[in-house]
């Protein structure tokens, strides 16, 4: 039992181990620099999601729409190219990445449903959205120049998204551990009945987490359609499942309470070089789709085990321990 628990704890670094070298075994070259900046620039765009996502999981909540948002804020910004021009167009998608999520705060929130189903019923709304604003066809941006530019690798590993997403991890880590509004995110996801009688408005951190991690999907949104110099109904449509497992395999818990910034990093990595090694192998995407879907329950399957164990032992779990501000704060 010993054993398992600290492979639990320590498990993003195994995995991402695990997997570097099983996709060095069958990826020849696989540790070049062109390679390695491919699969983080991929990986990237899963990222910007997830941080979203962690902050979510962490106060005990969770976003399914992220695709779905991923998908309308890049077609706005593109068909918006032609009227406004290009950067402006590019915020307006950004701006629908924050609305959407305004709105599943507002309805969570306000109605105090469960969000796993109230996003599910907003993705679909936001993806059919999508469909009816292009007539469920792809649509074209007007500067193939801007799309080469953003694509571009510098310091022979990094693309403009990826360094965006490596700056935002870190300062999303600096906010968790050494702010007390990040602290309080913890608070919320581990204990929300104590959390409202100490005062922390929980209400107003659930609503403004689902704000940020909508204006994260809009951002990777638009970043991905400003790459690839179009907007289509079905961008994001294999986004969710991937997303929830970087975060998990992190050691976010999908129960809330504990997660870190770091571990979602990780977890984005192995995702990324999971996903750049089977796409070097010619694996179907629905083949990588059962890989992730498998890795996630095999790890929620881990922690529920542990946790199990835990109170079987007389451990008190993280929902009812003492000091609920700071839990997680450290993982």
């Amino acid at each position: 039992m010993r054993l398992l628990t600290l492979a639990s704890r320590h498990r993003v670094v195994i995995i991402l181990g695990l997997t570097l070298i099983i996709s060095a075994l069958v990826v020849p070259g696989y540790f070049s620099a062109s390679t390695l900046g491919l699969g983080l620039d991929r990986a990237a765009t899963i990222g910007l999601i997830a941080i979203g996502l962690t902050v979510l999981l962490i106060s005990g909540q969770i976003d399914l729409s992220g695709g779905a948002v991923f998908a309308l804020a890049g077609i706005v910004s593109v068909i918006l190219q032609r009227e406004i021009g290009i950067l402006p167009a590019a915020i307006a998608g950004i701006l629908v990445g924050t609305l959407a999520g305004a709105i599943n705060g507002a309805l969570v929130v306000g109605l105090k449903v469960n969000s796993l189903v109230l996003t599910l019923a907003t993705m679909l709304i936001f993806r059919s959205l999508a469909h009816w604003i292009t007539n469920s066809q792809p649509v074209t941006g007007t500067d193939i120049m801007l799309s080469l530019a953003l694509a571009k690798i510098y310091l022979e590993v990094f693309t403009i998204r990826s360094a965006l997403f490596i700056i935002l991890i870190v300062l999303l880590h600096l906010w968790l551990t050494r702010t007390i509004p990040g602290r309080n995110v913890f608070a919320v996801g581990s204990n929300p009945a104590a959390v409202k009688e100490s005062g922390i408005a929980s209400d107003r951190i659930v609503c403004l987490g689902f704000v940020f991690a909508g204006t994260l999907a809009g951002l990777a949104g638009v970043l991905q359609s400003l790459v690839t110099n179009t907007g289509s109904p079905v961008f994001g449509s294999e986004l969710t499942v991937a997303v929830i497992a970087a975060v998990v395999v992190g050691g976010t818990r999908l129960e809330g309470g504990r997660g870190s910034a770091l571990g979602t990093l990780g977890g984005v990595l192995t995702i990324g070089s999971l996903t750049i090694a089977m796409e070097f192998q010619s694996v179907p995407a629905y083949v990588q789709q059962v890989v992730s879907g498998l890795i996630l329950i095999l790890l929620v399957v881990l922690d529920r085990a542990i946790t199990t164990k835990g109170r079987a032992t007389g451990t008190r779990p993280a929902l009812i321990r003492d000091n609920p501000i700071t839990q997680g704060g450290k993982t």
